[in-house]
């Protein structure tokens, strides 16, 4: 199961080395489906066009977090996942959500965690001087970008990088990580 809410493009990376690697046949694993909590997410028409089911539940329809989440959750569990995928999931969770997929749940972030949690990580380490980013895939607890660390990838900060380069290339080893991270889990 991955959850998306913009173009899907871990979601992608997933799907496409999901059929590369066969993980049907090597790991008795299949995405079964991906949702998303905006209707005009990108990602879902490349999963549909995958032969992926895909779903759309709108927080917006819900009065509070912890409604959205009882409601997502009882979507998500009508496919019974191994694993839950947040794939650029642009939603902070309930703790009530996180316990309920504890050890199953999965989230990249775009920073060498515990360096830049949170948002505009780029740019915030460019202005920190760092000489490397990078990104992280992590199990998600309560607490926002903290959970174990299960893989990561560094890149170079190059001289005159902006926010937008350096997120390009970081991007492009998420690509290769995250779908790493999820066959290293499903594996076992």
């Amino acid at each position: 199961m991955i959850l998306i809410s913009g173009t899907g493009s871990n979601m992608a990376a997933i799907v496409r080395t999901a059929v590369q690697q066969d993980w049907a046949a090597r790991l008795d694993a299949r995405v079964a489906a991906v949702l998303s909590n905006r209707a005009d997410a990108k990602g879902l028409a490349f999963a549909q066009e995958q032969g992926i089911a895909t779903g759309v539940l709108d927080h917006k329809a819900f009065d509070s977090r912890e409604a959205f989440d009882a409601a997502l959750m009882q979507r998500i569990d009508g496919y019974q996942p191994a694993l839950v995928v947040l794939a650029g999931f642009m939603r902070i969770l309930t703790p009530g959500f996180v316990a309920h997929y504890a050890g199953r749940l999965l989230n990249i972030h775009p920073s060498l965690l515990p360096a830049f949690t949170g948002l505009h990580t780029h740019q915030r380490a460019i202005e920190a001087g760092c000489k490397v980013a990078g990104c992280t895939v992590h199990q998600v607890t309560a607490q926002l970008d903290v959970g174990p660390i299960v893989d990561q990838a560094a890149v170079p900060i190059l001289p005159g990088d902006s926010a937008d380069r350096l997120a390009a290339r970081v991007l492009t080893q998420e690509h290769l990580i995250y779908p790493r991270a999820v066959a290293q889990f499903l594996s076992h």
